[in-house]
C-alpha cells in the first residue's frame, strides 16, 4: 500500500504542514513533533516520490550550464570537470541536468523556466562570460549559482571558484623572459570569457613591465578548436619575423603549436620555445615535455560542488570568491637563450 503525508499526519497526530516541514528538513518545529513524525514514517515505511517532493520543495537536482558545443568541441576540460561534478552530486543523492544553448537569450530562458518550475535547487556554470548581464538577471531568483571562473560584479547568490589566470600567465611569461627570451608571442582564445581576457592581460602586462614590445601580429586569436588553433599557429610560425617563444593560453593551443611545428619541420625548443597550460590527460604525451601551469580540474569541480551543496543543504553563506592554487611545472619545452 502507498501512503501519503496525510497518513503520516494522522498516525503522528500532527498537521500536514508539520509533516511537510520535517520532510523538507526545516527547523521551525519542536523536537517532540519531529520525533513523532519520524516514528510514523518508519512505521508506515513511507517512500516519498521525487515528483511529490518537487511539488512542495523542488526536485533534488542541480543544473550544470556548459558553453555552446562550438566552443567546447574536443576540449577535455569540460568532460573532466563535468565528471567530477556528477560524482559529487551522486554522493549527495542529487541528479544533474546538463544544459547547453544556442545563444545567451536561449540559455537565460531555459534557466528561468527550470527555476520557476522548481526543477533545480542550484546551478553550476562551467564558464564565466566577460559580459555579466546573465548573472544580473539570474541573481534575483534567490537560487545559488556557483561559477567555475571569475565573477567581477557583486551579487547576492552568485559565487566564484577560479584559479588566478592573470597571475599564472604573468608568471609563465616572466619565466620565458628569465630564460633569455625577448620575442614572445601569444596564442589566445576569443575574448568572450573572463579566463581568456585575464590570460592575455597577464602576458601583456608582464611584457610591458619588462619593457618588451607587444607586436600585434604575435598576439593571435586562435579560436576554440585544434583546427583553428593549428591554422593560427601556422600563420605565426611562417611569419618572416619568427618569435623565439610562444605562450599558449590553453591546452588546445599547446597541441595546435606542437602539431603545426611538426608539420612545418620546426624543432621545439631549438627553433621555438613553448610554455602553456595543462589540464588534460593528453599533454603528458607531448615531446618535448611541456613547461606549463597545471590546472587542478578535479579540485575546481569538487570545490564548486561542495560550495553549492553547503548552501543548498546546510544554508551556509560561503565566501563570494574562492581561488584554487595552481602549480608551475618546468620541463623541456623551453630553450635557455644565452
Amino acid at each position: 500500500m502507498s501512503y501519503t503525508i496525510y497518513d503520516i499526519a494522522r498516525v503522528a497526530n500532527v498537521s500536514k504542514s508539520t509533516v511537510s516541514r520535517v520532510l523538507n528538513n526545516q527547523t521551525n518545529i519542536s523536537d517532540e513533533a519531529r520525533e513523532r513524525v519520524m516514528k510514523a514514517i518508519e512505521q508506515l515505511n513511507y517512500q516519498p516520490s521525487k515528483r511529490a517532493r518537487a511539488l512542495s520543495s523542488g526536485f533534488d537536482a542541480i543544473m550544470v550550464i556548459s558553453r555552446s558545443a562550438k566552443t567546447t568541441s574536443n576540449n577535455p576540460f569540460f568532460a573532466d570537470i563535468l565528471q567530477t561534478i556528477a560524482e559529487k552530486a551522486e554522493e549527495e543523492h542529487f541528479d544533474v541536468i546538463l544544459q547547453t544553448a544556442k545563444n545567451n537569450k536561449d540559455e537565460l530562458d531555459k534557466c528561468i523556466a527550470k527555476i520557476r518550475d522548481k526543477m533545480i535547487k542550484g546551478i553550476i556554470m562551467l564558464s564565466s562570460p566577460a559580459k555579466e548581464d546573465f548573472f544580473k538577471q539570474l541573481d534575483i531568483f534567490n537560487i545559488p549559482i556557483v561559477v567555475i571562473g571569475k565573477v567581477e560584479g557583486d551579487y547576492q547568490n552568485i559565487y566564484s571558484v577560479d584559479t588566478d589566470n592573470f597571475q599564472d600567465s604573468y608568471d609563465l611569461t616572466k619565466l620565458l623572459i628569465e630564460q633569455g627570451h625577448k620575442e614572445i608571442a601569444c596564442l589566445h582564445s576569443p575574448l568572450d570569457y573572463h579566463v581568456s581576457v585575464d590570460r592575455l592581460e597577464g602576458y601583456k602586462n608582464c611584457m610591458q613591465d619588462y619593457g618588451l614590445p607587444l607586436r600585434e601580429e604575435w598576439m593571435i586569436d586562435s579560436g576554440y578548436t585544434v583546427e583553428t588553433g593549428t591554422q593560427a599557429a601556422k600563420r605565426l610560425l611562417t611569419l618572416d619575423a619568427l618569435p623565439s617563444a610562444v605562450l599558449a593560453t590553453d591546452d588546445l593551443k599547446v597541441m595546435s603549436l606542437y602539431k603545426a611545428a611538426t608539420e612545418l619541420d620546426i624543432n621545439i625548443p631549438t627553433d621555438i620555445s613553448i610554455a602553456g597550460y595543462n589540464n588534460t590527460s593528453h599533454t603528458p604525451f607531448l615531446s618535448p615535455a611541456l613547461t606549463s601551469i597545471e590546472i587542478p580540474v578535479r579540485k575546481l569541480g569538487e570545490a564548486g560542488t561542495e560550495i553549492l551543496f553547503s548552501i543548498i543543504k546546510e544554508h551556509k553563506k560561503p565566501a563570494s570568491r574562492t581561488i584554487i592554487k595552481t602549480e608551475q611545472i618546468i620541463q623541456e619545452s623551453i630553450l635557455v637563450k644565452q
